[in-house]
């Protein structure tokens, strides 16, 4: 399991005094909570926080003038694990179903998970053993079992069948 998770991407500098406008990876308001973050390896103390509708601007310790947030542009804020929002029952880290293996309740494999697309109703994206693309939304009655700890997810193979999305 990964030891930190990215949360956002900085866009840009914003305004003369070193804030950064942040892409959040996840659900702003949680950025207000913040008291540091992780830029290349490096922590930085959080100072102060702005949550807009379309962004979040941060300032951090040890980035007082716009030249040094420039530096900034484009990299990924992340945080640690421990620092993570605690989940609610039966919800996981996207972080920890990157590289889930799929497989039907029966033991078919049905792909390795490659990525996942945040939505009203998650959407998970595999490759198959055959190089395919599979899309299937993460719905609770498709489900037998997630085990982060293992990498696997169980799913009901009728239900599967209904619900996924193969390409190429």
């Amino acid at each position: 399991m990964e030891d930190t998770f990215k949360i956002g991407l900085i866009v840009k500098p914003h305004g003369v005094r070193g804030e950064l406008k942040v892409m959040p990876l996840s659900d702003g308001a949680r950025f207000k909570r913040l008291k540091s973050v992780i830029i290349d390896g490096k922590n930085y103390g959080v100072s102060g926080t702005k949550v807009a509708a379309d962004a979040v601007y941060l300032s951090l310790i040890g980035i007082p003038d716009r030249n040094t947030a420039e530096l900034f542009r484009g990299k990924f804020l992340r945080i640690k694990r421990e620092d993570a929002e605690p989940l609610e029952e039966n919800s996981y880290y996207i972080a920890d179903i990157i590289g889930c293996k799929v497989y039907t309740e029966t033991g078919k494999f049905i792909c390795t998970v490659r990525e996942v697309i945040s939505a009203k109703t998650d959407v998970f994206v595999g490759e198959t053993e055959d190089k395919k693309t599979v899309r299937f939304p993460f719905l609770k009655d498709a489900l037998y079992s997630v085990d982060t700890a293992a990498k696997t997810i169980t799913v009901k193979e009728k239900r599967f069948g209904e619900i996924s999305l193969y390409e190429n």
